[in-house]
């Protein structure tokens, strides 16, 4: 055993179960690709100041889960705990908002990092896929990601998700709510932590999950009835929008998500199969977030959705992708002439795009065939002194152990008949 674990709340991805995690991630960018979105990698860290302004000084990833570390420079960086902010920070500097057409529209795949409790569900190290499309205000924008994400669980055969949908209204009807609200928390009993949130942000006191909290919640003023009618408007278009292209969604009033930046729209996707970690992405409309971070004006939408908690909500259903074996032949030489004849046919398959292992290593027959059986593969090419003598290989088929020779110069083209 290794000196050395992983660290605590993350873990490794390894065959075969990282396969479904690819296999998921290209389900969830799949839509994305064919709708005009574009692939955006940004840095595993970034300046600590950037998610301060974007994500929010008042939230919990800032003020409590955040890597921060300081560079031998003197820089204030942190590892990213979600992808907007970068991605928004990347399409600035490089002034595709410049490029005369909006929106721009961007995708992207990496791990993100927050100092939580370590629970099922829940790591310090975790995977998304995200899509933003910045640079429109747009009610059909808003409905097209978030269908976009219904199709892409769906393309993966979980049914038994639901999308919470929400306004958070705009800067000219939310601080009316706001101050309403603020009004209401003030009277209640809370915690000092939260008495100062309600005062720096008392939407997120709607997010808290403490039972206690919850309880003293009941007839808060909800954002609906404050809600200007330009805000209305827009997402009852929203829902028009999503309702006609037949996806379905429950109105959650009280749904703010855990980021100061969202406006208008906010979305999330909850799986009841996973218990209390139940939401497995989500996102929504954040129009002044270019400007938080020192860009110009840019309204814009977005989402993220956690590959490792959708892998969870498969599990949840029972169901099993179908993800086709990393290798479908193997080559099992017996001598060294042999060696050298068949790796030559195994660069010749690979080159005509067919996935093919070696029995590397000089091993017997039994202990090679053994290999061939546990890697997956539907064909085993077996050459030895003989056959090559009659310039013939074995093609066996290791799901009904029917042998029969082909000749060497023919090996591509049997293989790609066999396998069809």
């Amino acid at each position: 055993m290794s000196t050395f674990q992983a660290p605590k709340g993350t873990y490794d991805l390894l065959p075969p179960n990282s396969a479904t995690y690819l296999a998921v991630r290209e389900a969830i960018s799949g839509p994305l690709k064919n709708s005009g979105y574009g692939y955006i990698e940004t840095p595993g860290f970034e300046s600590v100041e950037l998610f301060a302004r974007g994500v929010g000084e008042s939230t919990d990833i800032v003020t409590k889960e955040m890597y921060a570390f300081e560079t031998k420079g003197g820089d204030r960086l942190a590892l990213r705990p979600e992808g907007t902010a970068s991605v928004l920070r990347a399409a600035l500097e490089a002034n595709l908002h410049k490029g005369g057409n909006l929106p721009v529209k961007l995708w992207y795949s990496g791990s993100y990092y927050r100092y939580e409790r370590p629970q099922k569900g829940r790591y310090r190290h975790f995977s998304q896929v995200g899509a933003e499309a910045i640079g429109a205000e747009d009610p059909a924008l808003d409905a097209e990601l978030i269908i976009l994400a219904d199709q892409a669980y769906r393309s993966l055969g979980l049914r038994t998700f639901r999308i919470l949908l929400n306004s958070l209204g705009d800067k000219e009807c939310r601080p009316v709510y706001r101050a309403a609200l603020q009004d209401f928390l003030r009277g209640l009993e809370l915690d000092e932590d939260t008495r100062r949130r309600v005062d720096i942000n008392p939407l997120r006191v709607l997010d808290d999950k403490r039972e206690a909290v919850q309880k003293q919640l009941t007839g808060a003023p909800m954002l609906r009835d404050y809600l200007c009618e330009a805000c209305k408007a827009y997402h009852e278009q929203v829902r028009e929008l999503l309702t006609a292209a037949g996806v379905a969604f429950e109105d959650d009033e009280k749904l703010v998500r855990g980021l100061d930046y969202y406006t208008r729209t906010t979305f999330e996707f909850v799986h009841d199969g996973l218990g209390s970690q139940s939401a497995v992405g989500g996102g929504g409309r954040y129009d002044g977030l270019s400007e938080m971070i020192g860009g110009p004006a840019l309204p814009s939408v977005g989402w993220a959705l956690g590959v490792d908690r959708t892998v969870l909500a498969l599990e949840a259903e029972g169901i099993e992708l179908d993800i086709p074996s990393a290798t479908a032949v193997y080559a099992v030489p017996l001598g060294e002439e042999a060696r050298r004849v068949l790796f030559g046919a195994v660069t010749e398959l690979r080159r005509a795009g067919i996935a093919t292992d070696f029995a590397y290593g000089g091993k017997g027959l039994k202990n090679a065939m053994k290999s061939a059986n546990r890697s997956g593969a539907r064909l085993a090419l077996v050459a030895g002194e003989r056959d090559l003598a009659e310039g013939v290989v074995q093609l066996k088929d290791l799901q009904s152990g029917e042998q029969q020779p082909v000749a060497l110069d023919a090996v591509v083209d049997e293989v790609r008949r066999t396998l069809g």
